[in-house]
């Protein structure tokens, strides 16, 4: 497995500024909301989007001040995004703790998560950065789209990819695009070069989603997640799509049938899983993930040789080869 620490090195000193700030950004003096937000540090992921802004802006030129307060809001975003995911999902547990609708309830939650959103982009139109500014407005406004999409993917009775990877684009690819581009603004780099980065940080954000549905075809506790998760939402990803939709009317149609009256049972949910292995969704799935792979790393390729660089290569090596 590749080394986080061997990743992280050229932004190392910046990057610890990122987490001794992150902790300290939010503040409420209401009694609920200051609580929610302890809560909130409690859970602190693996900061890869913040890491991504760093390096992207490390290998543009330089990563400063404004890297870091930007991906400090950036990753805030992304947590007030969470929050309000796990109440649509009615998820009670996130990184292995309760979610703050299970702490709380939805109410608070949802508000919790209003709060989030209202803080941060309070905090971005001070900095005076219209370009930033601007980009992250329409990052909140594409992952309320593709949270809605998935949700209304849910309801189809047949899925297409094209519905997937919009779903894909809007909720999780736009968000490390959004990483990307303003590492790169915030290091002053040519317009070109924030379009590359945008571009590869997309192409990574593919990857990121592709590979966290794989997961949920294998039982494994590593991932945070039991088996067949998705479906038990109503989520049908890449591997089982392509399953569907290479298999013969025959061969499918009692998968159809499963996924079209809404049976998802436990039996159900294995059967599922073991069509879409057996018709290999996951090895397509892979392909699919290591192409755009491919993509992204040519793109980083044509950034000027740096350490930097190196790490963003390593992290996309880390993104496709994680087991959880």
């Amino acid at each position: 497995m590749i080394d986080r620490n061997e990743i992280e090195r050229p932004v190392s000193e910046v990057f610890k500024h990122f987490k001794d700030e992150f902790g300290l950004t939010l503040h409420s003096e209401i009694r609920t909301v200051q609580s929610a937000v302890e809560a909130i540090r409690r859970s602190n992921g693996k900061h890869i989007r913040p890491l991504l802004l760093l390096l992207t802006a490390e290998a543009c030129g330089r990563a400063n001040t404004d890297s870091v307060q930007t991906a400090i809001y950036l990753e805030l975003l992304h947590t007030a995004s969470l929050i309000h995911d796990d109440v649509v999902d009615e998820t009670k547990q996130r990184r292995g703790l309760p979610s703050l609708n299970a702490l709380y309830n939805n109410r608070i939650a949802v508000l919790v998560g209003d709060f989030v959103f209202a803080d941060v982009m309070t905090r971005v139109m001070r900095m005076g950065h219209e370009q930033v500014y601007h980009i992250m407005a329409m990052l909140c406004h594409d992952m309320v789209e593709g949270e809605i999409k998935q949700l209304e993917n849910a309801n189809e009775s047949i899925l297409t990819e094209k519905d997937y990877f919009l779903a894909v684009e809007k909720k999780t690819a736009t968000l490390l695009a959004s990483c990307t581009e303003i590492g790169a603004i915030t290091a002053h780099a040519p317009e070109e070069m924030q379009r590359k980065c945008k571009e590869f940080g997309k192409l990574l954000g593919y990857c990121f989603q592709i590979k966290d549905d794989i997961f949920d075809y294998f039982e494994d506790a590593r991932t945070g997640k039991p088996s067949g998760n998705d479906l038990r939402e109503g989520k049908v990803t890449l591997p089982l799509l392509y399953a569907l939709e290479t298999a013969s009317a025959t061969e499918k149609a009692p998968y159809l049938d499963m996924l079209q009256e809404k049976k998802i049972t436990s039996a159900n949910i294995s059967a599922l899983l073991r069509f879409a292995k057996d018709k290999g969704g996951i090895e397509y799935a892979e392909t699919r993930m290591l192409k755009y792979k491919a993509m992204a790393v040519e793109i980083i390729r044509s950034l000027p040789a740096s350490a930097a660089r190196d790490s963003l290569l390593l992290l996309a090596d880390y993104l496709v080869e994680r087991d959880k």
